[in-house]
């Protein structure tokens, strides 16, 4: 077994592609977690190196939430971070009500159990961070499926508002991620005098490949169904690997304050 994050996901299949047949034929499988998995990783990696991506979902207050199982369906493995692990209790919160979300809604993901941290050594950390039921606000977006597997959507904060209508990120970065010129993408909101925020896409483009247009930006939201007030106004196509921190998440403030006074029409 070897994985990582998404970030080596992608590099494990970079090496296979690059080899005559299997770079790594003892690899059965790939766990990981600690970024956002697009189901087009997922799919890339099955049909190219014919193992699944096994991902799990945790934080460091919460080390283990979720997590797939080599049994689990390809739908089941591409599309959710697996189900709640023994003794995690998983609730999806409606932030605006705190009333539990039914099943298929998207909500808050809230936590409690045994693996569950006690609270900040920072008291000015600890307010607001647990709700009356002393479960703890993770500030990610998920909803329950039906199966018991939870998928995330976003960030609370990760969510753009334009014009009053809440927008997600994930949603669209999922589309970006279906497109041969794009390696990595990130969707974040900028300030906007009119909207309140506009909608950018940024991206990194892929080896070999002619950068992202915004024309095809536009033509690929609209194939994947994409609501047109969802569509970005603004694509960057970013110079060189876009930002990460140790655990290679892609660092979507840095992005945000780089951008936030871009030339744009």
């Amino acid at each position: 077994m070897a994985g990582g994050s998404t970030a080596f996901y992608q590099m494990f299949l970079a090496e296979d592609q690059k080899a005559e047949g299997r770079a790594m034929p003892a690899l059965r499988l790939m766990p990981g977690g600690g970024a956002p998995k697009p189901p087009e990783v997922f799919h890339a990696v099955k049909d190219e190196m014919g193992i699944p991506i096994v991902h799990g979902y945790g934080m460091t207050e919460c080390p283990m939430i979720c997590n797939g199982s080599p049994s689990d369906t390809d739908d089941q493995l591409a599309h959710t971070e697996g189900a709640p692990i023994e003794g995690c209790v998983v609730s999806i919160v409606d932030p605006a009500t705190g009333a539990d979300a039914p099943a298929g809604a998207e909500g808050e993901v809230r936590v409690a159990g045994p693996m569950l941290f006690k609270g900040y050594t920072d008291p000015t950390l600890e307010v607001g961070a647990f709700d009356d039921q002393g479960r703890f606000r993770t500030g990610d977006l998920g909803v329950m499926r039906d199966d018991g597997h939870v998928t995330l959507t976003g960030r609370l904060k990760d969510i753009i508002i334009r014009k009053g209508e809440n927008i997600s990120a994930a949603e669209i970065e999922n589309i970006l991620y279906t497109l041969p010129q794009v390696e990595n993408a990130a969707v974040i909101g900028l300030p906007d005098p009119d909207r309140g925020e506009r909608v950018c896409a940024v991206v990194e483009t892929a080896a070999g490949q002619d950068p992202l247009s915004f024309d095809e930006l536009v033509a690929a939201c609209r194939d994947a169904g994409l609501m047109t007030q969802k569509i970005p106004e603004q694509l960057v196509v970013h110079d060189g690997p876009l930002p990460r921190n140790a655990t290679m998440k892609i660092l979507k403030f840095e992005l945000r304050d780089q951008y936030a006074e871009h030339p744009w029409p």
